[in-house]
């Protein structure tokens, strides 16, 4: 009995697993974006910073050298419950606003983004659009161009590119990298090109100011991108991956840190899944929307991963027993060249999008290390699931300053 559940439910995550590398081929080719509209959307850029003055600066400067007209877009860094220096150094830069929050009972990024809209809706200047970064990040300069041409072009939420500015730190920004690589090429470009919704990645996110207005923010999980993202599935608003807009991140560079990152969001993917996941796969069956069954199935891979991790525990533990083993693995029920296709096609997913994109080649070496970053998926997953319900909002502490024209170098 045990090891037929066993076999359903790891037919289920393979059968989900199969469907996203049927969509992977589907990033294997893409349209350039081009840019055919002049200027005229106005922009406010907000920067979402939490003691952050070691870097907030190289960004403020970043993006007052944005390849758009002056006049038509604002920057607000939002120095949230800060304790160091962040407002003294936004405050050292002309035409920028330092938006000073204090409320220690609601803490974290999803608070700080509410109640720097509320700020701004009291403004006497109101703009098109808002975009939000990550006082970590650097922009590349003509953002705001592609910004203008898909609000131009009717799209109301996008998401630009996002990169690694330091995957050469250590093996585990360069895994941070690798998988930031696949993601764009191999989950949302494909989604992009068959006109699916893409899924916000917490910086470089675009959205219509009228939108903001009718919707509100309301998304203060661990993991507020994915659940606006959702909100805005479900009313049939789906956001747009731009490709070319290109926004860099600075990830951890030990394994502590790392893991306490993705734990947040592990847990905020978990706390967003159990309590969207079914109304959103139900609407879409229920209205034949695809678009939907598939968000559907993208905010469950929280699951899949516990799921993978239970299973191959319990497979492992089965195969050490003496005697036959008493459980089946799904693969052995394949034919084995469909088996051996699907497992060496899920190794060379990432090798795959590197190459597509163009990684410089000293990269690869850094794919010996990647397996052990991806399996440590599993145990966090394992602890999240447990604790899912702790809000508690983890802050990683950034350091590296670095200029973009040294990013866009070391790309070159």
């Amino acid at each position: 009995m045990f090891n037929n559940v066993l076999l359903v439910i790891q037919a289920i995550a393979a059968g989900i697993g199969v469907y996203q590398i049927v969509l992977s081929f589907f990033g294997w080719y893409r349209r350039k974006e081009r840019i055919t509209h002049k200027p005229t959307k106005s922009f406010a850029l907000i920067v979402a910073a939490h003691n952050e003055e070691a870097v907030v600066g190289a960004l403020i400067e970043n993006l007052q050298k944005m390849d758009y007209p002056r006049e038509l877009f604002d920057i607000f860094v939002i120095c949230d419950n800060c304790t160091d220096g962040t407002a003294d150094i936004v405050r050292g830069y002309e035409g920028v606003y330092a938006c000073e929050r204090t409320n220690p009972n609601e803490r974290g990024k999803g608070f700080a983004i509410e109640w720097m809209l509320k700020e701004l809706w009291k403004n006497p200047r109101q703009y098109d659009a808002i975009v939000m970064f990550d006082a970590d990040n650097l922009v590349a300069t003509n953002f705001l161009q592609y910004m203008n041409e898909d609000l131009c072009n009717g799209y109301r939420v996008v998401q630009g590119y996002l990169d690694t500015k330091n995957p050469h730190d250590s093996w585990i920004s360069a895994a941070n990298g690798i998988t930031y690589w696949f993601c764009n090429r191999l989950w949302q470009l494909p989604r992009f090109n068959l006109k699916l919704s893409n899924f916000l990645g917490g910086t470089g996110m675009c959205f219509e100011t009228k939108l903001l207005k009718e919707m509100g923010w309301g998304a203060t999980s661990l993991v507020e991108d994915l659940e606006f993202t959702v909100r805005c599935i479900q009313r049939g608003i789906y956001p747009k991956f731009n490709y070319d807009a290109r926004v860099y991140d600075e990830k951890p560079i030990t394994f502590r840190a790392s893991a306490r990152q993705r734990l947040r969001w592990m847990q905020g993917h978990f706390d967003v899944s159990r309590r969207y996941m079914f109304p959103l796969l139900w609407q879409g069956i229920r209205t034949g929307s695809i678009v939907k069954i598939d968000a559907a199935l993208y905010i469950f891979n929280a699951f899949i991963y516990l799921i993978g991790f239970l299973v191959t525990l319990a497979l492992w533990f089965d195969m050490m027993l003496p005697g036959d083993p008493n459980l089946t693995s799904i693969y052995s029920k394949m034919p084995l060249g469909l088996s051996l296709t699907i497992v060496l096609y899920g190794y060379l997913q990432c090798p795959i999008a590197m190459l597509m994109e163009k990684v410089n080649w000293r990269m690869y070496l850094k794919l010996l290390l990647f397996p052990v970053f991806f399996l440590s998926w599993w145990p966090i997953a394992f602890y999240a699931f447990f604790t899912q319900n702790n809000k508690t909002w983890s802050h990683t502490k950034h350091t590296r300053v670095i200029r973009l024209e040294e990013v866009q170098g070391k790309q070159m």
